[in-house]
């Protein structure tokens, strides 16, 4: 069993959420409430919404999950495959936020 901290975060939250994705998309997402974070590969939406829930002192309603495939390049002629990324869209109760340019 992993170790609990006294305010109730576990040192495998920090495994889940891998950093937030910033970009004008996700600040538009922010309007509604919602914030955008990379995930483990993994990680399920449950585990999502227990380590954003547990590291943000937050209330999650919904979280919804994407992968977004890696795309196929070229460097110097070479092809090469950028890895896939696991994408969380995390929907926050009314009146609550996150400062993702923080760290934690």
């Amino acid at each position: 069993m992993a170790k609990v901290k006294a305010d109730g975060v576990d040192t495998r939250h920090y495994d889940v959420i891998v950093a937030p994705h910033i970009t004008e998309k996700a600040t538009l997402l922010s309007e509604h409430n919602a914030v955008v974070f990379k995930v483990a590969d993994k990680a399920t939406k449950p585990e999502i919404k227990a380590a954003v829930e547990a590291l943000f002192s937050v209330k999650v309603i919904g979280v919804n999950t994407l992968v977004q495939k890696g795309k196929t390049k070229r460097w110097k002629g070479k092809p090469y495959k950028r890895s896939d990324v696991k994408k969380a869209i995390v929907t926050l109760a009314e009146g609550q936020s996150i400062d993702v340019t923080s760290g934690i």
